[in-house]
């Protein structure tokens, strides 16, 4: 029988025995005089060399607390978090062995961990518990990796509707963005960027479909790497769409993705995608050069431009940092049709959502999971008021809809996409302007919440690469007005490490991730309240 999960129980909190070495960090909001466990913003790489172990006698920064806002001057809760894991099911000290020994890890709550219930934040998977690992959390316990709990996310990846409040999902609430509480974390893995930015742990395990890892990293200010499709195995990962799904790592730095990439990337054989992943792998650590911008031509891709000025103005600037690194920047400033690309990736989204998800539910527990198809999952909806009651599941009823995968229409719009994102896309522009990467700016700086009308999003360069299927880097690259936004490295299949080390580069050289603030609203930021505030009057 699964194990209940544990809510954020002080009790459990207080058993969930997992802490650090010596030393102390405060995060901002708290007493700099309490004593904290450095998980806050320790890094895998730290962890990975041994600078930083985890001891089985000491306290893991109490994730629950701090996320219910416990332990911060604001009140307010982050709600990154759905489940943490029972301390029962940890091994003991002495049997955690490898690269990543003793390494507190997050994962979204649609990959399927042993221990834990896996929701997709939805009340239709309230019981999914089917006490397996997907393949990439077992690599990552095999590495010696702890699975600390798993976070919050738009409800079904933020597939069952267009008017959707990203970061919310029924089971988990609505996560919020640590820079500005009353901001969006973009999603759907919301909780896994929310949690890092936050340092609830080093690193996190998001998936993305289209800029489900790149838009909350970029918008929580941290680093998020989607890598190819095919690199990391998808069994045992709630779906969209097996052409475009994939699951990577979230961080504080390049360099701590390179690693978790390391270990999670790999051949699965119950994963067809993946059959050239262990060829293709590579040591992403070792690969990451900090000087691997000198002489390097990359395009400015313009026409993924424009979603805000202030936005516009941290291109350029690192742009100009780009430059100082020895890059040579290629002006793009046209791109496919990406009207055309979006139509047809939406036809491919919905007929692959319909048959994965109905695939992927079948293989769950009857008696855990009730809900045996996506036609059960909309009625269950309809008959559910709080899954409802924000935004509707009109994208869902559209897929249920669909003909199958046989469908031609079906099979022409999966061509067309791939088509024109991946050869007469990503590949085309690369070779025409003689350049290895594209860059653009991530997406805008995070809107502010909307339960009522749902999001304002400002668009994002993820498309391309999401449709086609190749890597897609973001890394902080400054902020406007106080809230991140990420520089986003795009490039060919199969080039994740050379993406991952052009980013590398460009973190080394403008070094523009900042801890958040926790402020309750955007007005309070130091660069915006001033300016809200009445001009002083001359007597």
């Amino acid at each position: 029988m699964a194990r209940p999960f544990i809510r954020f129980a002080a009790t459990a909190l207080a058993a969930l025995s997992l802490g650090a070495c010596a030393g102390t960090r405060a995060i901002p909001g708290e007493s700099a005089t309490r004593p904290l466990p450095p998980i806050l913003f320790t890094t895998v790489a730290e962890v990975a060399d041994g600078r930083s172990v985890f001891e089985a006698d000491g306290t893991i920064p109490h994730i629950g607390e701090r996320d219910a806002g416990r332990t911060r001057r604001s009140s307010t809760p982050l709600n990154a978090v759905i489940t943490l894991a029972d301390p029962d099911d940890y091994p003991p000290m002495h049997e955690m062995q490898g690269p990543l020994r003793t390494l507190p890890i997050l994962i979204k709550d649609n990959i399927e961990t042993r221990d834990m219930p896996t929701t997709a934040g939805s009340l239709a998977l309230i019981d999914n518990a089917p006490g397996r690992d997907a393949p990439l959390v077992a690599r990552l316990r095999a590495a010696g990796a702890i699975i600390a709990g798993k976070t919050n996310l738009s409800e079904w990846a933020n597939i069952r509707s267009s008017a959707s409040v990203s970061g919310w999902s029924a089971v988990g609430g609505l996560t919020r963005n640590p820079h500005a509480l009353d901001r969006n974390t973009c999603g759907s893995s919301s909780g896994s960027g929310a949690a890092v930015a936050a340092g609830w742990a080093p690193a996190a395990i998001g998936t993305e479909t289209d800029g489900s890892i790149t838009c909350p990293a970029a918008v929580n200010g941290i680093v998020g790497f989607k890598p190819t499709v095919g690199l990391v195995s998808r069994t045992h990962i709630v779906p969209i769409s097996h052409s475009q799904d994939t699951a990577g790592p979230m961080t504080r730095t390049v360099e701590d993705a390179a690693i978790l990439l390391s270990v999670i990337a790999g051949s699965d054989p119950a994963d067809p995608a993946t059959v050239e992943a262990d060829a293709r792998k590579v040591d992403y650590r070792a690969a990451l050069d900090a000087g691997s911008l000198r002489g390097t031509r990359i395009g400015v891709a313009r026409f993924l431009a424009g979603y805000s000025a202030g936005t516009d103005r941290v291109f350029e600037q690192s742009l100009q940092a780009l430059r100082a690194a020895g890059a040579e920047l290629v002006e793009i400033t046209g791109g496919p049709d990406a009207g055309a690309i979006g139509e047809a990736e939406f036809t491919v989204l919905l007929t692959e959502l319909k048959a994965d998800l109905n695939t992927y539910l079948a293989s769950t527990d009857p008696a855990q999971v009730p809900t045996r198809t996506l036609a059960e999952v909309i009625a269950f909806n309809a008959a559910t008021p709080r899954e409802v009651a924000l935004f509707g599941q009109e994208t869902f009823i559209a897929a249920e809809a669909t003909k199958g995968l046989d469908d031609p229409a079906y099979l022409e719009a999966r061509a067309t996409s791939l088509r024109l994102a991946g050869p007469e896309g990503i590949d085309r522009l690369l070779a025409e302007h003689g350049v290895v990467a594209l860059i653009a700016p991530t997406n805008g700086p995070a809107w502010s919440i909307d339960a009522v009308n749902g999001d304002h999003y400002l668009g994002s360069a993820s498309q391309l690469a999401a449709v086609a299927g190749y890597p897609h880097l973001t890394v902080p690259m400054g902020f406007v007005q106080g809230l991140p936004v990420g520089l986003s490295f795009i490039g060919a299949k199969w080039d994740d490490a050379r993406i991952l080390s052009l980013g590398h580069a460009f973190e080394r050289a403008t070094q523009a991730i900042r801890p958040p603030t926790f402020v309750r609203s955007a007005d309070e930021l130091p660069a915006l309240a001033p300016l809200l505030a009445p001009m002083a009057r001359l007597p």
